[in-house]
């Protein structure tokens, strides 16, 4: 007999929970060994944004080419451990910040290069490693 589906929730669950801990703990040593600039914009976390996506655009390729079947590498990976290092809550209150401190045009920079570059590193990544594991360069199931 197959568990109630919240019974059968609780492993993703606490696979995302760690992940996400573990991520975000990762966010934040690197974001206070590099403190922000006097405009209020943390460039640390400009590039944990762009490494993410980056980081999401290989694993993506990875799950749908190497691990399709997995039920541990979404949930613990992509969810909890990417989704918790990356950070664009922390990206619109640098930008509020640069605003506030009279910085628009660092936070107008700021703003359109984290969003370009995340948006243009996940998209690279995927690329690249589709392009990888298509052309033979990588096994497929």
């Amino acid at each position: 007999m197959t568990p109630p589906a919240p019974a059968r929730l609780w492993p993703v669950v606490a696979r995302v929970a760690l992940g996400g801990a573990l991520g975000a703990l990762t966010r934040h040593g690197l974001d206070t060994l590099w403190p922000s600039a006097a405009s209020g914009v943390s460039w640390t976390i400009l590039a944990i944004n762009v490494t993410g996506s980056l980081l999401i655009g290989l694993l993506m390729e990875f799950i749908a080419h190497r691990w399709p079947d997995n039920p541990n590498v979404r949930p613990f990976w992509g969810v909890g451990f990417l989704g918790g290092y990356t950070t664009f809550s922390a990206y619109a209150m640098d930008v509020v910040t640069a605003l506030e401190r009279g910085a628009p045009h660092v936070a107008l920079a700021y703003l359109v290069v984290t969003l370009a570059g995340a948006l243009a590193a996940a998209w690279a990544a995927s690329a690249l490693a589709h392009r990888f594991f298509t052309h033979g360069g990588g096994r497929t199931p």
